[in-house]
């Protein structure tokens, strides 16, 4: 399994983002979609995640109204939407999947460094 995020680069104080997640490696049924970030010196934190299947979505409290997952199946592509951002977003986004039965994530991307600043 591969996965491969993008999108990241710098965004201006209010601006907002859009990360895909591109997967490849299997048929993904039954797996769902999350996204995390780690910010300097900061734990890994969980934003959200979606089911391949239904498109079903959970959210960190922290994130909610300010994260959308989404994803394309006919590209197996997960997009991570955000907005207000400010310079306390700024971290290494992953994606990272696992089968819906597991209780970790199992494959991970390399990451997408997002810099928020003026």
């Amino acid at each position: 399994v591969q996965l491969q995020a993008s999108g990241g680069g710098l965004v201006q104080p209010g601006g907002s983002l859009r990360l895909s997640c591109k997967a490849s490696g299997r048929t993904f049924t039954n797996w769902l979609m999350g996204w995390f970030r780690q910010a300097p010196g900061k734990e890994c934190e969980f934003i959200g995640s979606i089911t391949w299947n239904l498109g079903s979505t959970a959210y960190a409290d922290s994130m909610k109204g300010r994260a959308t997952i989404s994803r394309d199946r006919t590209k197996n592509t997960v997009y991570l939407d955000m907005n207000s951002l400010t310079p306390e977003d700024t971290a290494i986004y992953y994606c990272a999947t696992r089968s819906t039965a597991a209780t970790s994530y199992k494959y991970w991307g390399q990451g997408t460094l997002v810099t928020v600043s003026s």
